[in-house]
């Protein structure tokens, strides 16, 4: 049987408050989303399929918010697309924004399906901007610091002194920004960094899978080969893009447990 061309993976979220009202109710919006997926099958050769639902009941402007980092986790390691019904229910949340811009996954929401991506475009921007003035910030104090230090150093020198800073170790250390020992830190680490680098990007893909193997396997009693069958069974894909096998599920709880 043919893989379906599109799949969905579905985030609703009511406030406690406002539960059904305004027509943001959980019915509501799995009507819109359901359309939705319809809309996109109908009338062509694609075929479709809603993965999972994931629904949060969590005021607007809370920013813990464990569905949709399960919801996020979801659609990008099965390949799918995030779904969820109103764009508006975004606009007050940058926290929501922003994990989602940066989560690698597709998303649309039902109601805007061809002005989502411009206006987490837009939003991203905004984003980019705080952090361009949060390294401006960065970068003028360490100017500050960088000019104390050098006039420091040239009042010790004035009075015949070593331009060192004493530490309670007994310790010196010159007074300037950066490691005291320059360069020379660097020296004689060759391929050995390179394979660290690796090292670390393999167990940063298997760290997102820990929460995963916890919303599948809390008790972690299933065996590798059940486990990979429930990861298979909701879309999930293994960090090299394939499906899940027991030896793989046996590799990533052991990289998980390694730690």
């Amino acid at each position: 049987m043919a893989e379906p061309t599109q799949r969905f993976v579905s985030y609703l979220r009511v406030s406690t408050a406002r539960q059904g009202a305004s027509g943001l109710g959980l019915d509501a919006q799995r009507e819109a989303v359901a359309t939705h997926i319809r809309s996109r099958s109908a009338g062509s050769h694609e075929s479709t399929e809603h993965l999972c639902e994931y629904v949060e009941v969590e005021s607007g402007k809370a920013n813990n918010r464990p569905q949709l980092q399960a919801a996020l986790r979801h659609a990008k390691h099965a390949k799918a697309t995030l779904i969820i019904a109103k764009l508006d229910r975004l606009s007050r949340n940058a926290a929501f924004l922003l994990a989602l811009r940066d989560s690698g996954a597709k998303f649309v929401a039902a109601d805007m399906p061809d002005a989502c991506d411009l206006t987490i475009g837009v939003l991203a921007l905004v984003a980019e901007h705080e952090r361009k003035m949060i390294q401006a910030r960065t970068k003028a104090a360490l100017g500050v610091k960088r000019e104390a230090l050098a006039r420091e150093r040239a009042q010790l020198e004035a009075l015949g002194q070593e331009p060192v800073r004493r530490l309670e170790d007994g310790t010196t250390r010159p007074l300037r920004l950066g490691n005291p020992n320059g360069a020379a830190c660097l020296k004689g680490i060759g391929n050995g960094a390179a394979v660290a680098i690796v090292k670390a990007g393999a167990q940063e893909r298997a760290e997102e899978f820990r929460e995963v193997l916890s919303d599948i396997d809390p008790s972690s009693t299933m065996s590798a080969r059940g486990l990979a069958g429930a990861l298979n069974a909701r879309g999930f894909r293994s960090p090299r893009g394939g499906r899940w096998t027991a030896q793989s599920v046996i590799r990533l709880r052991e990289r998980l447990t390694s730690v």
